[in-house]
């Protein structure tokens, strides 16, 4: 019996509007509820993980009630929920718009598994649409009013959604608990690492950059990349055509379970240079693995006339379980960051859940393949993938064209991932914010975490800005500092600090810039870490040294959160380095917290042959710091 296509597509769309709902109701639990780290992870993870726990009451709520009113209702308020919280971009009510339409997604959910034996399609296909719509948007959807064909193809999708799921669902046979079972973890494989078009940009910029850093020295930093995005066509067609063919019945069924676990260990080894392997691998293992767990032999009816029943009720427990693991693991994983607990081998457990399930389900005999070709699909979507890459790309080249400058103007920025103090997520206030300057060293750069809704923000600052990049990681491949010149960079180079008892790693990223034959500016950008109640005076140090060595008698300029103040024994390590306060002339300066600044934590440095002047801290709720920004004359050209 051929599958219909109407509930396929029906639940691919409503995949793409929960992940949509996802993706602000995980960074609006860190940026709302958190208070900017205000409130202890334990609770911010309790949160998180309470209205997925309460999900589990929704299979029992269908029964009740029965599958169709109470899938019609969720569906409703998730298409309500998904525009909302566009429209609605920072605050407590976007929070709480975010937290309904997931709960709203997960009774949907469960309503759909109820009615729903074969999901693996439609699951694939929502997966596969949902990254294909996030790379033509470019990781970001403006708000209400900025962008009208964002809003148009969200309405679009919303009222596709509700009139397919207005009709009947087909009967549905005894088995499919195995496949809503890996809904979840699909999903957190999907968004983390193998349909991500942010960490796909993220892994091109580390093998494919256009800013080519000082041969030898280049380990680990990444520079802007040609068609950043263009992984996820081949990722997306990959794991269609995996997830949408016949699964083989001979010994290289393996293959796509030790693709998949591949592919998490690769991404776990959290090296850029291994990124674009773990998003292939993991992307084809994935569909693989989907797959077979699709065309697993049904559970045996054994219940006579109430075996329906309890088979519509397996199948909503596996599904909200497998979002509860979701859940479970996206806490635990991101969670090491601020508690310090290794985290490596979460997504790799996960993959080996979703290999297990693979392998362990038998291939049902007779079973037609979907209905909806694969091959073509699979093309169709990476052509359409490549496009919106190629679409929203834009190419950023440094020029001197207008001639060798006398002064240069820095910033330094802490950007919170992009997140202001009210939870917006706003790449064109961080653009304006650090307008007018020519250097910018940024700390808290996100490159496509999952928690914070897959953004690739030194990538959207970068096009606003018009000023191409180096970035160097710090807590992983996907989260550190970086430096945008509007002059060429060159001789990249990245230095570790040592993590003195603080969770998030740390590293000191030093670039040149070059103005002009004979007139290059070493700059080193760095966000200090200090251990819990300490300053960080081991790093503070450790950036000192580092920094000297890499300007090699250049002049020089050290910018970043610091997270220490002037006259703290961390601040003095630079100062007895012989470096200078540039922004002493304007202190008090505080910029930190954005919205009631009291300390002084956000510095620029700089070797005393650089004067300095009109040094500021504008206002502004873009981050939860402010940025500093200051005016150097450079040396005359020898």
């Amino acid at each position: 019996m051929r599958y219909r296509h109407l509930p396929t597509l029906t639940l691919a769309l409503g995949v793409v509007l929960l992940v949509d709902v996802l993706r602000v109701f995980l960074p609006a639990v860190i940026t709302i509820f958190g208070q900017a780290a205000s409130t202890p992870a334990e609770l911010l993870g309790a949160f998180a993980l309470g209205w997925f726990v309460l999900a589990l009451a929704a299979p029992a709520l269908v029964r009740w009630v029965g599958a169709r009113p109470v899938t019609l209702a969720a569906a409703v308020l998730l298409v309500a929920a998904r525009l909302a919280v566009v429209g609605q971009p920072g605050g407590r009510l976007q929070l709480w718009l975010a937290t309904a339409g997931l709960l709203a997604g997960l009774l949907w959910l469960a309503g759909v598994a109820a009615t729903t034996d074969r999901p693996v399609p439609g699951l694939a296909l929502g997966l596969a649409l949902g990254a294909l719509v996030h790379t033509a948007l470019d990781t970001y959807q403006p708000p209400l009013g900025g962008a009208w064909a964002s809003w148009l193809a969200a309405v679009g999708v919303a009222g596709l959604f509700l009139a397919g799921q207005a009709r009947p669902a087909p009967p549905a046979g005894p088995g499919g608990a195995r496949s809503w079972l890996l809904a979840g973890p699909a999903l957190l494989l999907a968004g983390m690492v193998a349909l991500s078009p942010a960490v796909a940009r993220t892994a091109t910029s580390y093998q494919f950059g256009l800013l080519r850093p000082h041969l030898g020295d280049d380990v680990g930093v990444a520079t802007v990349p040609l068609l950043g995005p263009a992984p996820v066509a081949v990722a997306v067609g990959g794991f269609l055509l995996a997830a949408l063919a016949s699964p083989s019945r001979a010994a290289t069924r393996w293959l796509a379970p030790t693709a998949l676990v591949a592919g998490a260990v690769l991404f776990a080894l959290e090296r850029g240079e291994l990124l674009l392997p773990a998003i292939l691998l993991t992307a084809a293992g994935l569909g693989g693995c989907l797959a077979s767990a699709g065309a697993a032999d049904p559970l045996p009816a054994t219940g006579g006339a109430a075996e329906p029943a309890r088979a519509a009720g397996r199948r909503g427990y596996a599904v909200v379980a497998g979002m509860l693991l979701f859940a479970v693991a996206a806490v635990l994983y991101y969670a090491a960051y601020d508690l310090g607990h290794p985290n490596a081998g979460v997504p790799v457990a996960v993959a080996v859940l979703v290999a297990a399930v693979a392998l362990t389900a038998r291939p049902a005999s007779g079973r037609a393949a979907p209905a909806l070709p694969p091959v073509r699909t699979a093309a169709c979507a990476a052509l359409l993938t490549l496009l919106a890459a190629v679409v929203s790309d834009e190419l950023l080249v440094a020029s001197n064209r207008d001639g060798p400058p006398e002064t240069v103007r820095v910033a330094a920025y802490n950007v919170r991932m992009g997140f202001g103090t009210d939870g917006r997520f706003d790449p064109d206030a961080l653009a304006r914010a650090v307008a007018g300057a020519d250097v910018v060293a940024l700390g808290e750069v996100d490159r496509g975490w999952l928690l914070n809704g897959g953004h690739d923000t030194l990538d959207l600052l970068a096009e606003r800005l018009e000023m191409p990049y180096v970035f160097a990681p710090a807590a992983d491949a996907l989260w550190g500092d970086a430096v945008l010149s509007r002059w060429p960079l060159d001789e990249a180079r990245t230095r570790p600090l040592p993590a003195v008892g603080a969770p998030t790693g740390a590293q000191a990223l030093g670039v040149t810039v070059n103005f002009r034959e004979g007139v290059r500016l070493a700059v080193v950008a760095t966000h200090l870490q200090p251990p819990p109640g300490e300053e960080p005076v081991v790093q503070a140090r450790a950036v000192a040294d580092f920094a000297l060595r890499y300007a090699a008698g250049r002049p020089l300029v050290v910018a970043g959160d610091l997270n220490t103040e002037p006259d703290a024994p961390a601040f003095a390590e630079f100062t007895r380095a012989g470096l200078v306060d540039a922004l002493a002339p304007a202190r008090p300066l505080p910029t930190s917290p954005a919205d009631d600044p009291r300390q002084q934590i956000d510095h620029v440095l700089v070797t005393p042959g650089l004067a300095a002047r009109d040094a500021v801290a504008p206002r502004g709720t873009a981050s939860d710091h402010l940025p500093v920004a200051v005016t150097l004359t450079l040396p005359p050209a020898p």
